[in-house]
């Protein structure tokens, strides 16, 4: 910003009335992006009010709703009930406690939900992602002497999404290992919370699934304590990666030339209702629709991101030969849809940038689900569009206020 500069030339006529200690400046802000510096200027007139000696002041008492500029600043003598602040006005509580406190609210019925079904071996899990992802965060900010940023619950949110996205039987030293590495290697190496090119929730259980997949294609139903390697009591096992055992079997029945996956609606209930099979998160699709809806309705997340994703898998499941209600249920696309993929860090902000980046999300795991060699990679997709996200925004940047197009 250009240095304030006095008005020249001829004073507008409510200027002629002014008392001899106010000057009307004007501050020079630069040309517009984009517009040719001859062109446009943005232009601001200011009144400003000069300070005066003391000795004046006491001469003069001040009038009231006048204001002195001190240290640049101007300092309003109207009564407290008369002033406000400068624009702009927020109203709503929309800060980083209360976003993070409704996404809480919404992913609490079917984290209540597992809890039920599933018993100790979803507390456990819950609890050992969210210990792990609060206490690596204070411990990061303690050692790098930052302030503290626990309190604003976004460590909170990143584990109860990693316990979600997990299996309920995995154990507890790799849930411990993927909080760290979501907050400490997803997050705070990047700056804390605003900083993260990638989803840390995301990036944690990339990490634990790949590193230790055998450990995950080993566990056994029923083998272990509170601490232990725990299971459903359907005695279900897990798949590799995604432990969505429901697409294992259509990826297996497709490979052998069968149509399972297609119009099954009586696979549609379980995964509604009530599904062991598969992460924490997928047990009820049901309760996840109604926390994304709830989301939607507080305007916590965009529609676009959300509505691009599940359609872009119905549609290519439908093209693809498959039952596209199923393949939404099925899998982590509606944990993934409304919980990870909205992440206002790591997702585009401009409008069709997010329509754009959920439906590169969906048909990158539809993609990788029917001809990939394993039967669920949301996890995978959200991550390479978070990269994109970027380059995204960039080609949907909205044009600059004062944009003309050039003629010849």
């Amino acid at each position: 910003m250009h240095p304030l500069r006095p008005l020249r030339g001829r004073l507008p006529d409510d200027a002629r009335a002014l008392p001899d200690r106010h000057l009307l400046v004007r501050a020079r802000l630069g040309p517009l992006r984009g517009v040719p510096r001859a062109r446009l200027h943005r232009v601001r007139v200011l009144r400003v009010r000069l300070p005066e000696p003391a000795s004046a002041r006491a001469a003069h008492p001040a009038r009231e709703g006048d204001a002195d500029v001190e240290g640049g600043e101007a300092v309003s003598e109207t009564p407290a009930r008369l002033r406000v602040s400068a624009p702009p006005h927020i109203a709503a509580p929309a800060n980083v406690t209360h976003i993070m406190l409704m996404v809480l609210a919404a992913l609490a019925p079917a984290a209540i939900w597992a809890v039920v079904n599933m018993g100790m071996a979803a507390v456990t899990l819950l609890l050992c992602c969210v210990i792990s992802s609060v206490a690596t965060e204070w411990a990061w900010n303690a050692v790098t002497k930052r302030p503290q940023s626990v309190a604003d619950l976004s460590a909170v949110v990143t584990g109860v999404l990693l316990a979600m996205s997990l299996p309920p039987c995995t154990p507890w030293w790799i849930a411990v290992v993927g909080g760290i590495v979501s907050i400490g290697l997803a997050k705070m190496l990047f700056g804390g919370l605003g900083w993260n090119l990638f989803n840390p929730a995301l990036v944690g259980r990339a990490v634990v699934t790949l590193s230790w997949a055998g450990v995950f294609s080993e566990i056994q139903p029923n083998a272990g304590g509170w601490f232990g390697v725990m299971a459903d009591q359907s005695g279900a096992g897990l798949d590799t990666i995604s432990g969505a055992t429901r697409l294992a079997l259509a990826a297996a029945d497709r490979a052998a030339g069968g149509a399972y996956g297609f119009d099954l609606p009586a696979q549609w209930m379980p995964l509604l209702v009530k599904n062991l099979e598969g992460s924490l998160g997928e047990i009820s699709g049901g309760l996840l629709i109604l926390g994304g809806l709830f989301l939607i309705a507080m305007r916590i997340v965009d529609w676009r991101i959300p509505a691009g994703y599940i359609g872009s898998v119905a549609l290519l499941s439908w093209a693809f030969g498959s039952d596209p209600v199923f393949n939404v249920l099925a899998g982590g696309v509606l944990l993934g849809a409304f919980f990870m993929a909205t992440d206002y860090v790591s997702s585009p902000v401009t409008k069709w940038g997010r329509l754009v980046f959920g439906v590169g999300c969906g048909t990158f795991n539809v993609v990788t689900r029917f001809f990939g060699p394993m039967p669920e990679t949301t996890t995978f997709a959200i991550l390479f569009m978070n990269g994109l996200a970027p380059l995204i925004d960039r080609g949907f940047r909205p044009r600059t206020f004062g944009w003309v197009k050039s003629r010849g």
